[in-house]
């Protein structure tokens, strides 16, 4: 009698397989559970399941004042530590009403965009391991290893930095960050090229990716993607450039898109950000102005009764931080619209049809961060 659900009967009609692949699998990057329906190797659904790893930080952040919830967002996407704090600091200083100092919004940008190279590179790697690559995951350390040696030195922190106040920044720059950045640009310039030579031009790692787990522009835009999962479609979305804030206005960057819809779009999508964020750190680092590193605010932050938004371009995609007010020490409510989350809704429709061999690689290309879609 119990036999008789949708499931089984679905199963048994269809000569369908149904097979979980994690929650604890390496490809997975994290506690995410799919229960994959196949038939042969031809994949006919993909259901994720998620909640290994809530922490329910959005009520954690209701009970925590407007300087202390900003750092429980380390927390979500973790290798967007920095941009993430960012997010929450400026719907505070909206609420607020305070201006940035300029040396603090340089400030800000440059740490943005160090830690996009840092998640980047570190997506890159690991892309590589998980179709057959090993030796790529090892070179991509070496370089975000030096992207940590300068947040250490400046943060006293290598991951979840907590360095963003509402009116700027916790600390001022180390005396030799600029120069710790200049050598690593300069170093960088050269393993980007070796990065392709590797991996972007092996025809093994091409046969592998293009014409897999394909999303048209449309299919895009209504499952609410964002980030290089949706330029790799063709979808103008970079936060950056739609909405500028801090000194995204005063430097020129491209926005990479590409309009195949496929993994390797994604993929390419993502080695042309590493090249534009290096030339947005060329143009700041050098005109970086003296002055105050923080905007005077008081010890006690009440936002006004209201509500308040902010977003950010993290390096998955568009973070919203959505805050309403009630006039006190505490937000009356929090909502973060994470990226990944709207990126993963999306692999079910990518990979119907697709074979299980090349579900890792769909779900590489999403560059997924288990906590930030769990929350």
């Amino acid at each position: 009698m119990y036999r008789e659900t949708a499931i089984v009967n679905e199963s048994e009609v269809t000569g369908d397989l149904v097979i979980n692949m994690g929650p604890q699998h390496p490809a997975t990057h994290g506690v995410l559970h799919l229960v994959v329906h196949i038939n042969g190797e031809t994949i006919r659904k993909v259901e994720p399941h998620l909640g290994y790893i809530h922490r329910s930080i959005e009520k954690m952040s209701e009970s925590l004042s407007y300087r202390q919830f900003i750092y429980v967002t380390s927390r979500m996407d973790y290798l967007s530590s920095h941009i993430n704090n960012h997010a929450c600091a400026m719907c505070v200083e909206k609420g607020l009403q305070v201006e940035v100092p300029p040396r603090a919004q340089y400030i800000r940008v440059i740490m943005d965009e160090l830690t996009r190279i840092a998640s980047h590179t570190l997506w890159w790697g690991a892309m590589a391991m998980d179709v057959g690559a090993l030796t790529p995951f090892f070179l991509a350390f070496r370089e975000r290893e030096m992207i940590n040696d300068i947040m250490e030195e400046t943060c006293g922190a290598r991951l979840t930095m907590n360095y963003m106040v509402p009116g700027g920044v916790m600390y001022d720059l180390h005396p030799l960050f600029q120069q710790r950045v200049k050598e690593f640009i300069k170093h960088f310039r050269s393993k980007i090229d070796e990065y392709d030579e590797l991996v972007t031009g092996n025809i093994i790692f091409q046969n592998r990716m293009k014409g897999v787990g394909i999303l048209t522009k449309e299919d895009a835009v209504s499952y609410g993607c964002s980030g290089p999962t949706a330029r790799g479609s063709g979808v103008s979305c970079d936060i950056r450039k739609l909405y500028p804030y801090e000194v995204y206005d005063k430097v020129q960057f491209d926005e990479p898109l590409e309009t195949a819809g496929d993994s390797f779009a994604r993929y390419l999508v993502r080695l042309q950000e590493l090249r534009q964020s290096m030339s947005i750190l060329e143009q700041l680092i050098d005109d970086i102005p003296e002055g105050d590193i923080q905007a005077k605010t008081k010890a006690v932050l009440k936002l006004p009764k209201g509500e308040f938004y902010t977003r950010a371009e993290t390096a998955r995609g568009e973070l919203g931080v959505y805050i309403v007010s009630e006039g006190g020490t505490t937000p009356y409510r929090i909502k973060y619209r994470s990226p990944g989350f709207s990126n993963l809704s999306a692999l079910d429709h990518m990979a119907r049809g697709g074979k299980i061999g090349d579900l890792v690689a769909m779900m590489g290309t999403l560059d997924l961060v288990i906590p930030d879609i769990d929350r």
